[in-house]
């Protein structure tokens, strides 16, 4: 029986620690646990690259991999702005600046808790690291 191991924050820690591994920018953790049911967090990172959005995808793969849990899915591989990999209680999206900017998922997302990675930055603010933080603690 093949049982995935990792869930929500813990599965976000490991994932956001390999964004930063391969130099992702503008990383940002969206709850949504009381918006929907598909999922549980939305991380969303800035790539300079479609080569380098690959490269997060890579990493990120790998890393949720090595500690047990399995992707049930990736859209958008090669060539694409955007790539998606659905990890069940998380998903990752990879986006360009341009892509991430015309898609705009930090405004879709607006009345969830957001959360930037340590080194984040933003064009807004508002935003604060409060939960993020509060994720790392929680795992200590």
């Amino acid at each position: 029986m093949n049982k995935q191991v990792m869930k929500g924050e813990e599965l976000v820690k490991v994932a956001v620690a390999a964004l930063e591994d391969v130099k992702a920018q503008d990383i940002l953790v969206i709850d949504v646990r009381d918006k929907q049911s598909i999922t549980d967090y939305m991380i969303i990172a800035t790539g300079t690259s479609n080569r380098q959005i690959n490269a997060m995808l890579e990493k990120v793969r790998e890393m949720v991999k090595a500690k047990g849990a399995k992707p049930l899915g990736e859209e958008g591989k090669g060539d694409s702005d955007w790539v998606l990999l659905d990890l069940d209680d998380v998903i990752v999206h990879m986006m360009t600046a341009s892509a991430r900017q015309f898609y705009d998922l930090e405004r879709l997302w607006k009345g969830a808790e957001q959360s930037r990675a340590a080194d984040g930055k933003h064009h807004s603010p508002e935003f604060t690291h409060e939960h993020f933080t509060k994720l790392n603690k929680d795992q200590e």
